[in-house]
C-alpha cells in the first residue's frame, strides 16, 4: 500500500503559517528530494490554490533561483488530487478533485500503484490525521521564534494521542532541523 507522506515547516515555537518567515533553499532542496519519491500530491483546496498554478508556472518559466526551479520542476511532473466541494473545475490536466466519500477515495488512492502520496498544509492534513491516514510525518523546525500565528495541529481533533517513531533527523546547513516519523 503507498504511504501518505505529510511535510510541513514549522518554526521553533511551533507557527506553521509561512508568511511569518521565510525557507532556506536546503529545506527547498530537502522538499524537492522527498517529491521525488511520490507521484501524486493531495491538498485541500487552500493549499492547493496556494501551489497551484503557481509552481507549475514556475516550472515553466523557470522564473525563479536554481533551487526554486528545479523544485518546480519536480511538482510540476506529480499527479495532483484536490479535496473541495467548492471548486468548480480545474484547468489543469495533472489534477482530479475529490468531493464526496472522501476517506473512502483516499482509501482507495492508497490501494493503487506508485511511489508516495505527498501532502502539506494544515487543515486537511489534521484531517486525515484524525483518520489515521498518515504513514511519515516530515517536519522541518527552522531556527526562529516567531511569536504568532497558526500553531501546528491545532486543528487536529484526536480522540488519543497520536504516537509516532522517530525515523531519522538530520540538520540542514540552515540550521533547520528535518524530522521524519512514523506513526507507531
Amino acid at each position: 500500500m503507498r504511504k501518505i507522506i505529510y511535510g510541513i515547516n514549522v518554526s521553533a515555537d511551533g507557527c506553521c503559517d509561512h508568511t511569518k518567515f521565510g525557507g532556506a533553499k536546503d529545506v527547498h532542496d530537502y522538499f524537492r528530494e522527498l517529491l521525488e519519491n511520490a507521484d501524486t500530491i493531495l491538498y485541500g483546496r487552500k493549499t492547493y490554490e496556494l501551489m497551484v498554478p503557481f509552481w507549475p508556472d514556475v516550472a515553466r518559466e523557470q522564473s525563479m533561483d536554481d533551487t526554486s526551479n528545479a523544485f518546480a520542476r519536480t511538482f510540476a511532473n506529480l499527479n495532483r488530487v484536490v479535496v473541495s466541494k467548492t471548486l468548480a473545475d480545474t484547468d489543469d490536466g495533472q489534477t482530479t478533485i475529490i468531493r464526496n466519500n472522501v476517506r473512502d477515495e483516499i482509501l482507495r488512492l492508497k490501494q493503487q500503484p506508485g511511489k508516495g502520496i505527498s501532502t502539506g498544509g494544515v487543515e486537511f492534513p489534521a484531517q486525515l490525521i484524525e483518520w489515521g491516514l498518515i504513514d511519515e510525518f516530515h517536519i522541518v523546525v527552522n531556527p526562529v521564534i516567531v511569536g504568532q500565528g497558526r500553531r501546528l495541529f491545532a486543528e487536529a481533533n484526536l480522540p488519543d494521542s497520536l504516537g509516532l517513531k522517530l525515523i531519522s533527523s538530520k540538520t540542514l546547513s540552515s540550521g533547520c532541523v528535518v524530522l521524519r516519523y512514523e506513526k507507531v
